[in-house]
């Protein structure tokens, strides 16, 4: 059975961030994700967690400036320090949460840049930050996102990211699939699933095309869980979608699933 985190930055936004957790706690979540946990002391963070024996399953490092449209700097040339006084500040967060995935957001390539030097810069980056991770037991990630939700994203298919974590060599680098963004670029998700799942690091799920609940749309959940729990996968699915209404109101495709996620997991 699937093991489903609440994304805490989409989930439950009628009730203030903090609040969530007890309220995701109540639907069944015993798993929380969200992007950025940097404007809450790691303390208060860790107090909701404990408070409801929740696991912390994944958040972002800093993604540069997130209000100017920035979204990671991982490939930005120029940036390198930057990142990994990032990853360090994301690595103490990790630690006071208990959580082993970090994702490291690629960042924006605009039209005209030098891809190579992108990547180039990328590589360097995630090999560092796979090494400071590892001495912390923390796996990092990275995502391909598709470029109708941010255009410009650097990585955006799951054999580039497979390839680049590859061409690193760290046993801690993975890739976090994300379903939703990985049919609006390339579909074809279960053979995909099957092709890469030793080198997936993370799961998420929303549905396509317009990232409501996984049962809105034109994927059929039911049988990606079963193809999932197939292939050995005993991570958690976080569920990164904007409910169409009330949060607990949508939850009905969940129930069956959250019966069965009501244990601390690592």
């Amino acid at each position: 059975m699937p093991r489903l985190a609440a994304n805490l930055s989409m989930m439950y936004a009628e009730h203030p961030f903090l609040d969530r957790f007890e309220a995701a706690a109540r639907d069944g979540f015993a798993g929380v994700e969200f992007l950025f946990p940097y404007e809450y002391p790691a303390t208060e963070l860790k107090a909701r967690l404990e408070a409801q024996g929740q696991t912390q399953a994944l958040f972002n490092s800093p993604p540069g400036d997130w209000a100017a449209g920035e979204r990671g700097t991982a490939s930005l040339p120029g940036r390198d320090s930057e990142f990994r006084r990032g990853v360090e500040l994301a690595l103490e967060y990790a630690a006071a949460l208990g959580n082993r995935r970090l994702h490291l957001m690629a960042g924006l390539i605009k039209p005209g840049q030098d891809r190579a030097a992108h990547r180039a810069v990328y590589l360097e980056n995630l090999a560092w930050a796979a090494r400071a991770a590892a001495s912390a037991g923390v796996t990092v990630v990275i995502e391909p996102i598709n470029t109708r939700d941010i255009p410009g994203f650097f990585l955006n298919r799951q054999d580039e990211a497979q390839a680049i974590c590859a061409e690193v060599g760290a046993d801690n680098l993975k890739v976090q699939f994300d379903i939703y963004h990985c049919q609006i670029v390339e579909g074809d998700i279960a053979v995909k699933l099957k092709r890469d799942m030793a080198g997936i690091g993370h799961i998420q799920i929303a549905g396509v095309p317009d990232r409501h609940e996984p049962d809105l749309g034109e994927l059929n959940y039911p049988y990606l869980f079963e193809q999932i729990d197939a292939l050995g996968y005993a991570g958690w699915i976080g569920c990164e979608y904007r409910p169409r209404a009330g949060t607990s109101a949508g939850l009905g495709w969940a129930r069956p699933y959250l019966t069965h996620t009501g244990h601390t997991a690592t």
